[in-house]
């Protein structure tokens, strides 16, 4: 995926979950946080930011923050980049076989997944998660603890029990990586339910990503360990 117009700053500090400053040629810009997770170890002062320009007049912000480097790395932080990622990587790869649907944003029972997907007379429900926390060479998920994840687990559960394909997709936003765990240390529990989803038949992976300033897509797959 491509972003359009992108500005390169220098991060001040985030005033909430939603909103940082971050100076551009000597000129303090607020910017709208696409991601609102804590982000403590990526955010902070005096680091490279990367900002895509905001087209719509009626936004309050001019900029989105949508990349950061860490230790000459660029890290993609745009929560809504790994579900366009995965799609256009499914598009293109057609992991599966040949794909004759593909939606997204689909209802299964009490959730709504990231994709729907009918390849090969199979039929898929997809989850997608974006990783940016990384210790040592090991990409970690989740930073805080999600129960929205935890229910999204036990629905792909359901839905491996029912006969469909389920399949949990770790996107790491980033390069450097060499292996993703659960982060058992901030959610045990989420770990737990990782691990027994995989003995019910969903298929676990992540992927690292080739980030530039202004691009992201899923290169190559990485080592999933649960325990």
């Amino acid at each position: 995926m491509k972003y359009k117009e992108i500005v390169k700053g220098k991060f001040i500090k985030r005033r909430n979950r939603f909103i940082a400053e971050v100076d551009v040629s000597d000129e303090v810009v607020l910017c709208h946080v696409k991601n609102t997770g804590r982000l403590k170890e990526l955010f902070v002062t005096g680091v490279c930011v990367y900002l895509e320009r905001n087209e719509n007049p009626k936004r309050k912000t001019a900029y989105s923050l949508i990349g950061v480097e860490k230790d000459g790395i660029t890290v993609n932080v745009d929560s809504q980049a790994p579900n366009k990622m995965v799609k256009e990587w499914l598009e293109e790869t057609q992991p599966e076989g040949k794909i004759t649907v593909l939606k997204p944003e689909c209802v299964f029972d009490n959730s709504r997944f990231d994709f729907y997907m009918e390849a090969e007379q199979k039929a898929f429900w997809i989850e997608v998660k974006g990783v940016t926390l990384v210790e040592g060479k090991t990409a970690l998920f989740p930073d805080a603890p999600t129960e929205r994840g935890i229910k999204h687990i036990a629905e792909l559960c359901e839905a491996a029990r029912q006969g469909y394909q389920a399949m949990l997709i770790f996107v790491i936003q980033r390069k450097g990586v060499e292996e993703f765990r659960p982060n058992e240390r901030t959610q045990p529990a989420f770990a737990k339910a990782l691990r027994e989803a995989e003995q019910a038949g969903v298929k676990i992976l992540a992927y690292d990503s080739i980030i530039t300033e202004d691009s992201a897509a899923i290169d190559k797959a990485i080592k999933v360990k649960l325990v």
